[in-house]
């Protein structure tokens, strides 16, 4: 069976959306095949403080409701017309489900290639928390995916991928490693620092980085594309995107570019 494409370089145009705080230097949490060692509880304050704000600036979709198993929190549903499916969108840690660099070009982005998107809230801590704080959060973000997926689901859309940034893409990986890929038809991971379990995913898989990534995204790279030739499904592929840092900041819309591409080219 022939190798998931090698990769490809694409050039760019440019972004819009919403600002969010600065990123943290090491947006990573674990191993995506680790348990959370304990449980922690999300900062549910600060995530109801953002959907005050966002409740004002949400010109596309609608803020949705969706629940954890312990307590609200907040999606933005962007409704395509007849869509090919649905997108869940799952941001880095201290960002937020309409963050300007990753998520909201692609929030809105792929509703007019068809695409219906659910941008999630994914649990927060405080502003000081470091980046292994994160750690016994991930039981509670396999949660918010599968909340995601229900939702998708109850609304008759079972074409469901999934599409996640820096520690959301390890939220997903984990979430991966721990449910399996049943539920979705294809995974866009985008600037990954971790590799497992690429081996044990049967769907197709996009992996995008930047030129100017982070060590780890660029330096697993290849570990990344032999464990998605193990896998063995034809239409995963490794794209990197010129000039892109980690937060693909003003690449948006060649980000957004080559997702819908790349969906859009896969027979489901």
């Amino acid at each position: 069976m022939p190798p998931p494409s090698a990769p490809t370089a694409i050039v760019p145009p440019s972004p819009s959306g919403l600002a969010a705080p600065e990123e943290k230097k090491n947006d990573t949490v674990a191993p995506a095949a680790a348990k959370p060692a304990a449980t922690a509880i999300p900062d549910y304050a600060q995530e109801q403080r953002l959907v005050a704000e966002l409740s004002g600036a949400i010109r596309e979709g609608e803020i949705v409701s969706l629940n954890d198993g312990a307590q609200p929190f907040m999606g933005i549903l962007t409704a395509a017309e007849q869509p090919r499916g649905g997108v869940i969108l799952l941001h880095g840690c201290g960002k937020h489900a309409d963050w300007a660099e990753v998520v909201h070009p692609l929030r809105v982005g792929l509703v007019s290639k068809g695409w219906t998107t659910l941008s999630l809230q994914m649990p927060l801590l405080a502003s000081t928390a470091q980046s292994a704080d994160y750690i016994p959060l991930l039981g509670n973000a396999d949660q918010r995916i599968d909340a995601g997926i229900a939702l998708l689901q109850q609304k008759g859309i079972n074409n469901v991928v999934l599409a996640a940034h820096s520690c959301g893409a390890q939220m997903a990986m984990h979430w991966l490693g721990t449910k399996g890929d049943s539920t979705i038809r294809a995974y866009v991971g985008m600037g990954m620092g971790e590799v497992l379990p690429l081996d044990t995913v049967k769907v197709p898989v996009l992996d995008v980085y930047g030129e100017k990534d982070r060590p780890a995204a660029i330096s697993y790279a290849p570990e990344r594309q032999r464990l998605m030739q193990k896998a063995g499904n034809t239409h995963s592929k490794q794209m990197v995107l010129p000039e892109a840092d980690h937060n693909f900041k003003d690449k948006g819309d060649a980000l957004n570019a080559v997702v819908t591409t790349w969906l859009n080219s896969l027979p489901l």
